[in-house]
This record gives structure tokens, sequence and C-alpha cells, in this order.
């Protein structure tokens, strides 16, 4: 094992963000993070989520005997979610309230179902997708997203992973990065995945995009690119899952619901596909000098295929 392999910790033993979400953030933190908590801290933040205004009355003692938990476990679930301590979430759920007598809460969208008419699955969609958006969007860790575009501006060479859904956002980015003239590849075939990755050296970047974050054919070769020295970023929706052993920055998406007509893979595709933006922008940003005119040149040489007579 590599001396660059950094100790692992469990979500509950990870320091707090340096600056707690903002109040309409902390539903959107509940729903990421929820599925990675143990069953007692799901109680404690399904609860405040459910009922901010009844849980912000509550002491932290109060908040225990309501979820059948230990005020341990309460402080913990408001470390979790990014608040130093209880005292803060409490002063959050007291705001996130007044927004909401405000009338400028979120309208919960029910399931799609086998009968639902198109007209109703397009509203439903579009709000589901509206809201995965939001809730990555309030998530995202910017200090982690700012070192990732600093990584990646820098980079030699750019190695996408990604398995089915997340390969074609992969692709996506690749795309991008190829046309402002960076070096950058995602191979969809696993086993080429780790033949490249053994190819990486510090000074080249390696991102992993997996929702569930346990994608064995995902984190093998970002472990293999980590060993070797490059810069690792895992995009998925379990920051605690084992892809985060190998990142040196994870980048956080939203973890929506999963239903029967609607599989987790076309959910967390649009979360994906929103931080892949925000690291092509912010590289685009600080390379600008060579990424204009390569782009600029990307669009003239394919202007003939969009108009004939050019």
């Amino acid at each position: 094992m590599s001396s660059k392999l950094k100790e692992t910790f469990t979500a509950a033993d990870r320091a707090p963000a340096a600056t707690p979400p903002a109040p309409g953030a902390l539903a959107a933190k509940v729903r990421t993070l929820v599925p990675s908590m143990t069953r007692s801290m799901q109680r404690v933040a399904e609860a405040v989520a459910g009922d901010p205004a009844g849980s912000a009355a509550l002491t932290v003692t109060g908040l225990a005997e309501r979820t059948g938990t230990s005020e341990a476990t309460v402080v913990r679930t408001a470390r979790i979610l990014g608040y130093p301590g209880y005292r803060d979430l409490r002063l959050a759920l007291a705001a996130l309230a007044a927004e909401q007598a405000a009338g400028r809460a979120p309208a919960v969208t029910a399931d799609i179902a086998v009968d639902d008419p198109l007209s109703g699955v397009v509203a439903k969609l579009a709000h589901e997708e509206a809201q995965c958006l939001a809730d990555t969007a309030a998530s995202l860790d910017t200090a982690q997203l700012e070192a990732a575009v600093g990584a990646l501006s820098a980079a030699r060479r750019v190695d996408v992973y990604g398995i089915g859904a997340s390969n074609l956002v992969g692709q996506d980015l690749v795309q991008k990065l190829l046309r402002i003239g960076m070096i950058a590849h995602a191979p969809a075939d696993p086993h080429l995945a780790v033949t490249n990755a053994v190819q990486l050296r510090a000074g080249d970047v390696a991102i992993a995009i997996t929702h569930s974050g346990r994608t064995t054919d995902v984190i093998e070769p970002l472990r293999v690119a980590f060993e070797h020295g490059a810069t690792t970023v895992a995009i998925t929706g379990r920051p605690d899952g084992e892809i985060a052993q190998y990142a040196d920055h994870v980048l956080t998406t939203s973890t929506a619901r999963e239903s029967e007509l609607r599989p987790a893979a076309m959910s967390s595709r649009t979360s994906q596909l929103l931080v892949v933006d925000c690291l092509f922008i912010g590289v685009a940003q600080r390379t600008y000098d060579r990424a204009a005119p390569a782009l600029s040149a990307s669009y003239e040489a394919l202007a003939h295929r969009h108009d004939p007579r050019r």
C-alpha cells in the first residue's frame, strides 16, 4: 500500500464544514446524507427535516427523547449535517421554519405512477430534476470544487472513470476538456481504465464518477491512480463510500429518491452533469488565454458541418 493512502474516517468522525450550511440547504443535506447515516441518526435527521419548527423548540435532550436516541446521537447528527453543535442546528431550523411559514418551502412531489398522464409525468420530472440540481448546488463544497479546478487547470493529462450512466457523464466532461485543448480520456472498459491509471503520475488528474461510491470498476482505477501519485477527485452521492478513501477531493451530488419508473441512474446523472459543468467552467476561466482560442478553433473546424453552404 502506498504511503500516500490516507487514513479513512467514518462519516460521523469527520470534522464539520467550516461554514454551516444556510437554512435553505438543510433539507438538501438531509436528503444527501441520510442514506449513509446509522438508523438512529436517520431518525434525528428525518425528524428535523420533517418538522423544523417543532424540532427548533426542543432542547438536545428533548429531541433525543422524541427520536428515541441519545443526546450524543443528536450532536453527532448535527455535526454530520455541517453544524458545529446542536445550538447552531436549532438556529438553522428556526430560520428554515420561518421560510416555510412564508411560503418558500418546496412542495413535495409524489412518485410517478404507471397510470400517470404524460402531462403529469412532465410536471413531476421537472420538479424532481430542479430539486436535484438545487440540492446538489446547496451541498457542493466550493472549497473542494476550487481545489479540483486548480488541479485540473494544471493537469498534464486527465482520466475520468465511470460505468453505465456515470460513464456518459464522464464522456461529457472529456468532450468539453478536449475542446479547450486538454488531454483527457474516459475509458468505458474497466480493464482499460486500470491500465490507463497505471500510467498516471504526479501532475495528472483522475476523476471517478459513482453515485453509490461502491462501484468496484470505478474504485479500482482511482485507487491505482491515487497510489501512482495523481491528484484524485470523486464525484459521488455517498461521500462516506469506499471511493472517498482514494480521493484527494470529494464533490458530493444529490441523492434523489429512486422509484420503480425512475431508477437512480436518472437522478444521479442530473446532479453529476451539474458538477461536471462547474468543473469545466472553472477550468475554462482559469485557463482562458489558451482555452478561448482552442474553443474557437473547435467551433470553426465543425462550422461547415452545421452549415453546408460554408
